[in-house]
């Protein structure tokens, strides 16, 4: 393990996208479905996801 020294790590915690894993659009809320949920969608794919569960 010699030159570790090049290794950069990224801070990316406050950084969130909002950007739906479904349908690709941004939406603010992608995130609160993130925080309530764990996953990143938006409010009408998670209500398509309630309805036809498949």
């Amino acid at each position: 393990m010699k030159n570790d020294d090049h290794i950069v790590l990224q801070d990316n915690k406050g950084k969130t996208d909002n950007f739906c894993e479904q349908c690709k659009k941004e939406d603010e809320s992608v995130k609160q479905n993130l925080i309530m949920h764990g996953y990143k969608i938006c409010k009408s794919c998670n209500l398509a996801k309630t309805i036809f569960p498949i």
